[in-house]
């Protein structure tokens, strides 16, 4: 029994015959299907061209302007793309394709979770900015702490915030880490105190120190009335007592520093006047009239500057219109407080 090979089912011309039926089915289903093509790609860009409208038009929008630009302008955009996809969206579904849908937007999860894995310090400097333009805790500017570091406010950009040190330098703090850490904002008070401490001897009548001490500094200009100033007995040792002075000042108008170092010469010579020295270290007797206490080499009884410090004001204004473009605060004026 001999065994004969099958026969093809259908020979090559048959088969080329009927890839070309496909192919001609495919073309007419195409140009069937064009005027729902065009419909729906006229659907996307209408969603694109009414998100735009929509997002200039809204008037929560322009509230939110005038107190946070950066929110306004975050936003405009949510709601452009909010209203872009939905017209995406319906023209997918205007095609039949709802399962392309559902397989996009699950591979755009996927995706998703691996960019914030992999970005993950943006991502979390970049919320960290966007809360931190809502509660602007800060404004340019101001003169804070943040964690260890000092320096006035340049600019909050969506990446870090910009300081500018005492020194002149640029410091840029992750965003991330300006809103976890401990912020101490000196500027946001106009009213600010300074203390210091002073040493007198034991044969001193503290009493009469403090007074002269208190006196001294409220002649000072720059010291506000109210509060008053104030002294107090801070400690005492072997040596003699510590006394610690304090005194408020406007900073709007006067610089700490400098109120600081007039009070301490001011004090000084309130006390020697008295006849109060500080302790000598070593114990030694001098033979001296009292009137010679009260005068002192260089001592004329001028009073010295005590006005706010504008050294970094130049430097901070330019870096503030370098950063303009990307700064996420708006400068508020200092509120106003009485002499």
């Amino acid at each position: 029994m001999t065994f004969q090979p099958a026969l093809p089912h259908a020979t090559l011309s048959d088969r080329f015959t009927a890839a070309l039926d496909q192919v001609q089915e495919k073309l007419v289903h195409l140009l069937a299907s064009a005027p729902l093509l065009l419909l729906a790609l006229l659907i996307v860009f209408l969603s694109i061209w009414l998100g735009g409208v929509l997002s200039r038009r809204m008037r929560v929008l322009r509230r939110i302007s005038q107190s946070n630009p950066y929110m306004e302008g975050l936003l405009r955009n949510t709601v452009k793309v909010l209203v872009g996809l939905a017209g995406v969206l319906v023209a997918l579904d205007l095609l039949g394709a709802t399962s392309l849908v559902g397989a996009v937007l699950g591979s755009a999860g996927v995706v998703g979770l691996v960019l914030g894995f992999a970005f993950k310090d943006i991502a979390e400097n970049y919320v960290a900015g966007v809360l931190l333009s809502i509660r602007q805790p800060f404004s340019p500017g101001d003169s804070v702490c943040i964690d260890i570091h000092e320096g006035s406010v340049i600019a909050l950009t969506s990446r870090a915030t910009v300081l500018m040190t005492a020194e002149g330098h640029h410091l840029q703090l992750p965003n991330a880490l300006v809103f976890k850490s401990v912020l101490l904002n000196y500027s946001r008070n106009p009213q600010r105190r300074f203390n210091f401490d002073l040493m007198v001897g034991h044969g001193a009548s503290l009493h009469t120190a403090l007074d002269a001490g208190i006196a001294a500094i409220a002649a000072i200009d720059a010291v506000l009335a109210d509060p008053a100033p104030d002294g107090s007995v801070f400690s005492l040792d072997n040596d003699g007592a510590v006394l610690r002075f304090t005194g408020w000042i406007n900073q709007t108008r006067n610089d700490l520093t400098r109120t600081r170092s007039e009070a301490l010469r001011r004090v000084r010579r309130a006390l020697r006047q008295h006849g109060i020295a500080p302790p000598e270290a070593r114990t030694r007797v001098n033979l001296v009239r009292n009137d010679v206490l009260g005068t002192l080499p260089g001592e004329n009884g001028q009073e010295r500057d005590t006005s706010v410090d504008h050294t970094l004001d130049e430097q901070v204004d330019r870096a503030q219109r370098a950063a303009d473009a990307g700064n996420l605060l708006e400068p508020t004026p200092p509120p106003a407080v009485g002499p």
